[in-house]
């Protein structure tokens, strides 16, 4: 069966070229052009992905992102025509997958989509569990814990922490990780590295304004602590 997408934006017209585009490529299409609705549509529809403007009328795309993430690892990728990095920093904290800018090429919303379902699908390859102190990740299950207890993270905050921790010690720059997480290199939004890392070591360090885990390495980018 093809996957559905649940389009969300209140301008018909993005609606039909994003329609028309997904369809052609053999995904089915659901849309909603409000937050309440999208909601109810992703709840009655589960849809394999959700492409979610942020300006939304009444219930606003963070909103709605926020909602979806209390519920369910549906990957997003959010459209806004908003140009300010707090913005697509936010959406990105609160668990989307990826982001595309107004006005945007309807062939790379269509690339993005299937990039974004190819590493949720495929998702991480490699066999077995790392464990690190009172962390362990398990490969094959997409699940972590922490001294016993599960830490809930999104698919993209996995692949990110499941590549840092294979290689411990080993520094890897934004770029680096872009690629690896998105499985190709990728030409975005090198500050969104920033926001998954911050999320999830929200989600994930005991103390994150003193980080465990996941280290910073200043000028460079990030590494998993190889003397835990």
């Amino acid at each position: 069966m093809h996957e559905l997408i649940l389009v969300v934006d209140d301008e018909p017209k993005i609606v039909k070229l994003a329609r028309d585009y997904l369809e052609q490529s053999g995904f089915r299409v659901a849309t909603a052009a409000d937050g309440t609705t999208a909601l109810a549509a992703a709840r009655h529809e589960r849809p394999d992905l959700v492409v979610l403007d942020l300006n939304l009328p009444g219930l606003g795309g963070l909103d709605v992102c926020r909602a979806l993430r209390r519920e369910s690892d549906v990957p997003i990728i959010m459209l806004t025509a908003r140009a300010e990095e707090t913005d697509r920093l936010v959406g990105l904290e609160l668990g989307a997958d990826d982001y595309i800018t107004k006005p945007f090429s309807p062939r790379e919303l269509v690339a993005r989509t299937r990039a974004v379902l190819r590493r949720v699908q495929g998702g991480v390859r490699q066999p077995g569990l790392l464990r690190a102190g009172d962390l362990e990740i398990d490969l094959n299950g997409y699940r972590v814990s922490r001294a016993g207890r599960p830490v809930e993270l999104s698919r993209t905050e996995f692949n990110l922490l499941a590549t840092l921790a294979r290689e411990p010690g080993q520094t890897f720059t934004r770029a680096q990780l872009l690629s690896r997480i998105h499985g190709v290199a990728y030409d975005g939004f090198d500050r969104s590295i920033d926001a998954h890392i911050k999320n999830l070591r929200r989600k994930l360090e005991p103390d994150p304004a003193e980080p465990r885990y996941v280290l910073t390495v200043y000028g460079i980018g990030y590494k998993f602590n190889d003397e835990i």
